[in-house]
Formats: structure tokens, C-alpha cells, sequence
């Protein structure tokens, strides 16, 4: 009798083992991969903050990091990554109508404040006559860079123009600044040889600039340029793609960008 309780027990346990066995066999193979490309910093971070949170509901979120602003988009649109957060809409649609992509903006998350930063003057006011100064040659961020300047009085732009403003929509330039264009990603390192540089927060953190600390001048709080996630259209009702969403819009995420950033990024939502 005893013999046959111990066999019936370890036949029990047996049982329990496989149990368990086949239910992480069978979470293993229902977890979904998603694959989300980022900037190295800023993104990055925001999406590793809510990695664990989306393992808890079976998705494996897989960072990929880009460091430009033109493959993220185009990796999305082949279907090498599932979403990316890098850019605010007006960039999105913009490049979308340049290239014939079908991308899709989701809520925005943050707002990441361009500003203009120099490593030869303090002050705003210290700015001469002839003075060169870079900004970034894409689309709506190279328009925020001209209406961060014009908000300082440095030039004036044609009315109506905004976020898509250009060199050429200049019609007064009192001081005759030289405004050169160049590659978002090589900004910082401009600093050098130009008087000062408006450069997007993507770049200016890995280069260790703080806008708050360190900029000339910055882009009001306000500003309508929220980073979100972008899909390929269609994607809207994926159950990763809404689960991931969701998570970027919680009241810890929020907490975390304001603990994080320390008020160089700010949530908008």
C-alpha cells in the first residue's frame, strides 16, 4: 500500500513537471518578436524602459539602433523592422511624400526641443555680422532650425511658411548670416569651425550637450514636434503593434522621461 502511494506521488510530480514543461513550451512559442528601430539614445532608452513590461504579454521587443534619419524609415517600409521612433509627424510625412511610402503616425510620446548651441559665444546676443552658422539639411527639421532663429530676431521668414521653411524663404537677414545646411549627424561636430549650430536633441545628447545647460537658445515647450511611432499603414490593429503603443503612454513612462531626461525631453502626452 505504501509502495503504491509513493508511486502514485512521484507519477503526481511527474505530472506536475510536464505541466509546467508544456506551458513555458507553450509560451515560448506563441511570444511574438518585435523589431522597433531607434535612435542610440532618447528612443533607445524609452523603449528598453518598457521591455520588461511587454515580455510580461509575450512580445521579445528587439532594439535596433540607427544612427541617421533616412534607413529607419526605409527599413520600416521593407519590412526589416515592425515600427521606429525617431521623428515627429511633419518629418514622417514629409519624407513619406518624397519617397511614395505608406507610413502611418501613431500618438505622440515626447518632445524632443531643438536648440542652438556654440562653442565660442555664451549669449545669443554675441552673434556678429557674417557669422556662419549651421543647421540640419532635412526637410521640417531644417524649418524648425530657421523658426528658432527668427524667434530670436536673427532673420525673418516669409508668413505662412513654418515647418517648411528653407534658406530660400529668408527676406530679411540684418546681420547677412551665412546659413549652411548639412547632415543632422554631423552637426556637433561643426561647433568647431562655425559660430554656432542649431542641432536636434538626437544628436546633440551623444555629443554632451544638454539643451538646457548648454543651448543658446530653445525650442518653446510648446512646440508641435512630438516624437511617436510610425508603422506601415495597415498595421494599425496588430495586437504587438497596439500593445506596444500602450505602453509608451503610461504614467511610468511618463515619470521616467521627466526622472531621465531631467526636462530635455518632455512627454506629450
Amino acid at each position: 500500500m505504501q509502495r503504491r502511494s509513493l508511486i502514485k506521488g512521484a507519477f503526481a510530480g511527474f505530472l506536475a513537471v510536464s505541466s509546467l514543461s508544456l506551458a513555458v513550451t507553450s509560451f515560448a512559442a506563441n511570444t511574438v518578436t518585435l523589431k522597433v528601430g531607434a535612435s542610440p539614445l532618447v528612443s533607445g532608452d524609452v523603449l528598453n524602459f518598457v521591455k520588461p513590461e511587454l515580455a510580461k504579454k509575450g512580445i521579445d521587443l528587439k532594439i535596433i539602433e540607427f544612427t541617421d534619419y533616412i534607413q529607419p524609415n526605409l527599413a520600416l517600409a521593407d519590412k526589416e523592422i515592425d515600427a521606429n521612433l525617431f521623428q515627429h509627424k511633419p518629418f514622417m510625412e514629409k519624407f513619406c511624400q518624397d519617397r511614395g511610402l505608406k507610413l502611418t503616425a501613431l500618438p505622440g510620446i515626447y518632445i524632443a526641443p531643438i536648440a542652438l548651441y556654440s562653442k565660442k559665444i555664451k549669449d545669443v546676443k554675441e552673434i556678429k555680422k557674417g557669422d556662419r552658422l549651421t543647421i540640419p539639411n532635412d526637410p521640417t527639421n531644417g524649418g524648425r532650425a530657421l523658426q528658432l532663429l527668427a524667434g530670436a530676431g536673427l532673420l525673418k521668414l516669409k508668413p505662412g511658411v513654418g515647418h517648411m521653411a528653407t534658406v530660400d524663404d529668408i527676406v530679411e537677414n540684418p546681420l547677412k548670416l551665412k546659413i549652411i545646411e548639412v547632415e543632422a549627424a554631423t552637426l556637433p561636430r561643426t561647433l568647431d569651425d562655425v559660430r554656432a549650430a542649431v542641432i536636434n536633441q538626437t544628436y546633440a545628447l551623444p555629443a554632451g550637450l544638454n539643451p538646457l545647460k548648454d543651448s543658446l537658445l530653445l525650442e518653446p515647450k510648446d512646440s508641435p514636434y512630438a516624437n511617436m511611432l510610425a508603422i506601415r499603414t495597415g498595421d494599425e490593429k496588430r495586437p504587438e503593434i497596439e500593445t506596444l503603443d500602450a505602453a509608451l503612454h503610461t504614467p511610468e513612462v511618463k515619470q521616467f522621461i521627466i526622472e531621465r531626461f531631467k526636462g530635455s525631453l518632455i512627454p506629450s502626452f
